[in-house]
């Protein structure tokens, strides 16, 4: 059975900002879920900064936006659960690291599809591991290895 990836869009912003954020949010999900041996479904809801404020701030008590947030499902044995980006906050990050917006978004979905499957980097060694898979998927997607670009960005940035 392939997995099934809903994707919603409650935020105009992407349609703008980026035309094709579904098809590149499929493609990300999909290529984590294969990488990881995992057929489970998910959904990624493609939102803005208020939205991910009010998670954060309800769910991880933080009090302002994030770029991704990931909700497993628990003990669905389907369901992997729900990854929601903030629009203004992707496109930011994407423009002050000199990265192409659809690859930033590309990095985030990738990084939250594994979140969903267990994977973590509170720890040095998960991070590594996590990492790790994360650049190989987005190698297979044709996308530079973020965390080499950033180590090389100058600081500030």
């Amino acid at each position: 059975m392939a997995p099934q990836i809903d994707i919603m869009i409650p935020c105009a912003g992407w349609a703008s900002a980026l035309p094709d954020a579904r098809g590149v949010a499929w493609r990300a999900a999909r290529a984590a879920l294969r990488a990881a041996g995992d057929r489970g479904s998910l959904c990624i809801v493609l939102s803005n900064d208020a939205e991910l404020r009010r998670l954060n701030r309800d769910w991880r008590g933080k009090d302002r936006p994030t770029n991704v947030l990931s909700f497993p499902a628990g003990d669905d044995a389907h369901s992997r659960g729900d990854v929601i980006l903030a629009c203004e906050t992707v496109l930011r990050e994407a423009r002050r690291q000199q990265k192409q917006p659809r690859h930033h978004m590309s990095h985030l979905v990738v990084h939250g599809v594994l979140h969903l499957l267990g994977y973590d980097h509170e720890v040095a060694g998960e991070a590594r591991l996590m990492e790790g898979l994360e650049r190989k998927v987005l190698a297979r997607l044709g996308i530079a290895d973020p965390y080499r670009l950033r180590r090389r960005a100058p600081a500030g940035i």
